[in-house]
């Protein structure tokens, strides 16, 4: 129980939770191809080479709107882990309910950081190499 996320108050859970609803909402109205009050990527203004963040604000506002196989074009990296994230999330909050440690061990975090550094950097430089099968998917 020492676990830092079951230390959390309820009230920064809501107060989260309302933050990410309104910045659903904000990216539903407010395309980010249109509007340009949204953050831009420093290391695509740096290098001109696609991190693989890059056209993740269009992908979610494509997804928030229900065009699947256009937020794949914009990011499929986001798009296909997504699901992954809410299951996560999701099995996250029952132990929490439960009353259960949110992870066995420290050990058991790093294989998972470790695996997401990875297959983002992957992602990174396959995107980013001409001709393959994600550079056709520039933001």
């Amino acid at each position: 129980m020492s676990n830092v996320a079951n230390r959390i108050p309820p009230k920064w859970v809501l107060l989260l939770g309302g933050a990410f609803v309104l910045g659903c909402v904000v990216l539903f109205v407010f395309d980010p191809s249109r509007y340009h009050f949204y953050p831009v990527c420093v290391f695509h203004q740096a290098t001109g080479l696609l991190c693989p963040g890059c056209g993740s604000l269009r992908a979610l506002h494509e997804l928030l709107h229900g065009h699947l196989v256009a937020a794949f074009r914009f990011n499929p990296l986001l798009v296909c882990f997504l699901p992954l994230g809410f299951f996560f999330a999701a099995i996250s909050g029952l132990r929490r309910m439960r009353g259960q440690p949110l992870l066995n061990s420290p050990r058991s975090f790093w294989p998972w950081v470790v695996a997401v550094v990875v297959i983002g950097l992957a992602f990174g430089v396959w995107r980013n190499i001409p001709g393959s099968a994600l550079a056709m998917l520039r933001p």
